[in-house]
């Protein structure tokens, strides 16, 4: 299988067959043996082994790895999952801002934009009363309000879009 290994800015290829283990086409000789019911494995390269504490990321192929008290942000994809993922996004189209939606049930009780104004990162967009507590809605991206779908004294559910930005 083969993998390819994103970490620190270099982009590695690893490929395993068996016990075989090859680095960018050199043979190397590896290793990894997992420590039930710890999240460390030890690694071992040659003559040299090294204690790896192992996170998973948010995304699949995503992981955090300690060794020798520091951190690496690492991404490893088998081939066919990189060549879906590159294939994915370079069809994808930018979508610009997501638009505002409630991310409860609640009533609105003010909204604070309107439709050609400028928002920025964070401004508030919409106040919402929920569970008997106002809480002020802000965009989360710079853009420009395209259209206000809510009015104040509107009962809304999780997932209503109240304003879309763009």
């Amino acid at each position: 299988m083969k993998y390819v290994v994103a970490v620190a800015n270099q982009t590695i290829e690893v490929e395993i067959d068996g016990d075989r283990v090859s680095v960018d086409g050199t043979e190397v000789s590896a290793q990894i043996a997992e420590l039930p019911g710890t999240p460390i494995v030890l690694l071992t390269v040659g003559d040299s082994v090294r204690r790896v504490v192992v996170s998973r990321g948010v995304a699949r192929g995503q992981y955090s790895l300690s060794v020798d008290g520091r951190r690496f942000d690492v991404e490893a994809l088998d081939e066919r999952t990189r060549a879906i993922r590159q294939l994915s996004a370079a069809t994808s189209v930018p979508a610009g801002p997501a638009p505002l939606v409630a991310p409860m049930p609640g009533l609105i009780v003010r909204i604070n934009v309107e439709p050609g104004m400028q928002v920025q990162p964070g401004q508030g967009l919409v106040v919402m009363e929920a569970m008997k507590m106002e809480n002020e809605l802000r965009a989360s991206a710079a853009g420009v309000v395209k259209a206000v779908r809510v009015s104040p004294g509107t009962a809304v559910e999780r997932g209503t879009v109240l304003v879309e930005l763009e």
